[in-house]
């Protein structure tokens, strides 16, 4: 990432949700973590087992007394609120915020979240450069915190990754000529079970078997596939 990221967690209160929180940010190709005054103390084991592979990112998080300390090494802060706050702030929409760190190439930032219970009081929003709103439905607009750093780190990820998102993944498929003989095996075994007993419907059966297996798109492995399964059946009991 062209920016320098790190995620501030403001007097969290569970340490399920600082380890869930490390692992979203890995997820997403982030390793800052701060945390001020967490409620239960570091380190925290329940922190450190929800993290599951990000535990490295447990391990180096720094722990500062106040927000004022946490905020001193970044450059730009964005504070993330469920609601509009009644303060001297640029307030961004989501698509905002998101424009404006296209435009804050190589620079440090810091992005805010506060407490699971309450949010980011007054004081420590005035410490930041803009309060964002995450989107949300309007009768019930309260996030979980480890949720609102995955929305937010996933829509920073996919800024910096755009050809992971363009990405056409696409299979080998099977040749038409594997289909047939397998089309060819399987009116074999069918005749042999008197499938087709009635002679004036089996040409029109056939084509709708035609129809039904030339639209798929199966790859070599999975034809193989379907003619053991069509070998197996037929064998007699």
């Amino acid at each position: 990432m062209k920016n320098s990221y790190g995620c501030i967690l403001v007097n969290p209160q569970l340490g399920e949700n600082i380890g869930a929180t490390a692992r979203v940010l890995k997820n997403f190709g982030f390793n800052k973590l701060c945390i001020t005054s967490p409620r239960d103390g570091w380190p925290n084991q329940k922190a450190k087992a929800t993290s599951v592979g990000a535990s490295n990112i447990i391990e180096k998080t720094k722990v500062f007394d106040n927000t004022e300390e946490a905020i001193k090494k970044f450059e730009i802060i964005f504070s993330f609120s469920a609601r509009k706050r009644d303060i001297n702030k640029r307030h961004l929409n989501f698509k905002n915020f998101l424009n404006r760190l296209k435009k804050l190439r190589n620079k440090k930032i810091g992005l805010m979240f506060g407490p699971e219970s309450s949010g980011l009081s007054n004081n420590d929003l005035s410490y930041s450069n803009f309060v964002v709103q995450i989107p949300s439905h309007k009768n019930f607009k309260s996030l979980n915190l480890s949720h609102s750093v995955c929305i937010v780190c996933y829509e920073i990820f996919k800024l910096d990754n755009q050809k992971l998102f363009n990405k056409k993944f696409e299979k080998n498929l099977g040749k038409k000529g594997d289909i047939s003989k397998f089309l060819r095996l399987l009116k074999l075994k069918l005749d042999k079970k008197n499938f087709f007993k009635d002679k004036d419907k089996k040409n029109s059966m056939i084509i709708n078997l035609n129809n039904l297996f030339y639209r798929l798109e199966p790859d070599d492995k999975e034809l193989r596939i379907l003619a053991s399964i069509i070998s197996e059946l037929s064998k007699k009991s």
